[in-house]
């Protein structure tokens, strides 16, 4: 048995073969060419058909209609005109999706992104922000590269809710002069207490058209989403509220009175300003931009293989987020990076592979071409009105709440990183949050040593049992039995959840033995969970042994229980209930 801390082990199918660090089904350690090579060529080689291009166009489609209005509204809220969203759709979102790891992803601008782009156009102006922007191609393409896109993987869980939650609220405050039509006696401030000192004194100007027409926007896209999901709903929404604001003339601010509409063409790609003491200026930017768009293009990854079952490569998707980025700024489009809500679109749209994001950036290309002069009807208000539904969405309440009941170190965690992102910065919020996760693995390390102080170092010689050997046991080509051995955190959860999306490989029950396990956090709970849910969707049964009661009710907080799973106090015991010989627990 390997004594590493953290390892994944298949002791009763196949005796002897074990599943470690380097690839999933133990293979030899991959060339350069093979990590690096597009996932569009990886599809391309499988053998790609008129049934597969058509799933793909289908899926582009769809991705398109939700990503035109999303793309103003979030380029508007970032303190830019809203071509340049759609810029960055186009041009960004093409380069991903032609060049990147993830068959799925979809790129383009991202509300995450709002906050430190709105804070590098106040500051240095729109040519300061396609520098930082190009710049931090520059340093995505060095991170990916240099393979260290990897170590990205290694953010708590707790950390990735609370930081995605602060950006929520964050840009949420940001809509509320919109959505009330508020008129502010001087500029919006970019900090959040500030902020909402400036709306309260504003609080008499509330513009009741444009509140209507806000209110209107969203209750459309939830009545939409509850009772025709199918149906594209933030576009149907915007269309409603424009048509109403035209039809009706109120006196809300829209697209055309504000910006003057959005051009019909792309621009012609061109070099903002460079200079040393520009670079230097920008260089804070740029490196946010980097880390955050990391951050989050990987974070849509790994939601889109939890989705699909496949698995991604994170650093060839770092050097197609590098490309992308410079690409964007040449074309005067802002900051590209993978999209949560738009990549999960594309999968439940049905794609095949990369095509649909290559597809949906040519159809907003095209709409851009020819509906453009359409787009000076939008109100304002239903922009907002989008982003307050995206925010909502994007503020993971279950998990949140979850994490909270976990256990105190996980709450601390979470909350700290919630009000840093909130009140202070959103890179000091990722690293005080990534700090304090590691304090809480070196303080739970330290506890579960001293629980074990007791095991010997090698196991001794124990006398024979009495029971009969069952061949059945080794031969069951139904059943697969996994171990964990060691710590499971949120450093190792990468390695065992890409062994872990193996589950339903020809078998029809699982089981997992944790009985080796010290114990988890809630990274490593998150994980199984993510298993647990496909196993279900294929149909496995799944079963965790040897569970301590501290794991098990860790694992029952995150959602881990039935029907989802069934829990065994050992590998004898999962297989009796298997056999049906004693009761589920």
């Amino acid at each position: 048995m390997d004594q590493t801390q953290r390892a994944v082990h298949q002791p009763v199918d196949k005796p002897g073969h074990r599943l470690g660090h380097g690839s999933a089904h133990g293979s030899a350690k991959p060339t350069f060419s093979e990590l690096f090579t597009p996932k569009l060529v990886t599809v391309w080689r499988e053998g790609y058909t008129f049934a597969d291009f058509k799933a793909d166009a289908i899926a582009g489609l769809t991705v398109a209609i939700v990503a035109l209005p999303l793309s103003m509204a979030i380029a508007i809220a970032s303190g830019v005109t809203p071509e340049r969203g759609l810029y960055t759709s186009i041009v960004g979102g093409f380069i991903i999706s032609a060049l990147g790891g993830s068959r799925f992803q979809i790129g383009g601008p991202a509300g995450a992104f709002i906050v430190l782009v709105a804070a590098t156009v106040a500051r240095v102006g729109i040519d300061g922000l396609l520098l930082a922007t190009m710049m931090a191609g520059v340093f995505l393409l060095a991170i990916g590269y240099l393979r260290l896109g990897t170590y990205i993987k290694f953010i708590p869980y707790p950390v990735t809710v609370g930081f995605t939650a602060g950006i929520a609220v964050i840009i949420f405050s940001g809509q509320i002069v919109e959505l009330f039509g508020l008129k502010l006696a001087g500029r919006e401030p970019g900090p959040l207490v500030p902020k909402l000192i400036a709306v309260g004194e504003a609080a008499g100007t509330i513009n009741l058209a444009a509140t209507f027409v806000a209110v209107l926007t969203i209750f459309t896209i939830a009545g939409l989403k509850r009772w025709r999901p199918t149906w594209p709903a933030m576009l149907i929404a915007i269309g409603l509220a424009s048509l109403v604001v035209a039809l009706l003339s109120l006196p809300a601010e829209t697209i055309g009175t504000r910006f003057g509409g959005i051009p019909r063409s792309l621009q012609m790609p061109a070099l903002p300003p460079v200079s040393l003491g520009r670079m230097i200026d920008v260089l804070p930017d740029a490196i946010a931009f980097a880390l955050l768009g990391a951050i989050e293009s990987l974070l849509s990854a790994v939601v889109a293989d939890g989705m699909t079952g496949r698995r991604h490569r994170s650093n060839c998707e770092l050097v197609a987020q590098g490309f992308a980025n410079i690409a964007s700024a040449l074309f005067g489009g802002i900051c590209a990076t993978g999209t949560i809500a738009r990549t999960a679109t594309n999968v439940r749209a049905g794609a095949h592979g990369p095509v649909s994001g290559i597809v949906h950036s040519a159809i907003l290309l095209a709409l851009m071409l020819v509906a453009a002069p359409l787009a000076s009807y939008i109100p304002l208000a239903a922009l907002a009105g989008v982003l307050a539904v995206v925010c909502w969405n994007m503020f993971e309440k279950q998990a949140f709440a979850t994490l909270l009941r976990a256990s105190r170190g996980d709450a601390l965690v979470l909350t700290a990183t919630f009000l840093l992102v909130i009140f202070r910065d959103l890179t000091e919020g990722i690293v005080v949050g990534f700090v304090l996760g590691s304090i809480l693995f070196i303080d739970r390390m330290a506890k579960s040593t001293a629980v074990e102080a007791d095991q010997p170092l090698v196991q001794e010689d124990v006398a024979d049992s009495a029971n009969a050997y069952d061949a059945s046991e080794a031969t069951d080509a139904d059943t697969v039995v996994y171990r964990i051995s060691g710590a499971f955190f949120f450093g190792a959860a990468s390695t065992v959840g890409t062994v872990l999306d193996r589950i339903a490989d020809q078998r029809r029950n699982f089981i997992l033995d944790c009985s080796a396990v010290p114990f988890f956090d809630s990274t490593a709970a998150n994980v199984i969970e993510g298993a647990a849910h496909k196993a279900r969707r294929a149909g496995v049964r799944f079963i965790i042994s040897g569970a301590s009661p501290q794991i098990r009710r860790m694992l029952i907080n995150h959602g881990v229980k039935r029907p989802l799973v069934t829990y065994a106090a050992s590998i004898e015991e999962a297989r009796a209930q298997l056999k049906g010989k004693i009761e589920v627990r």
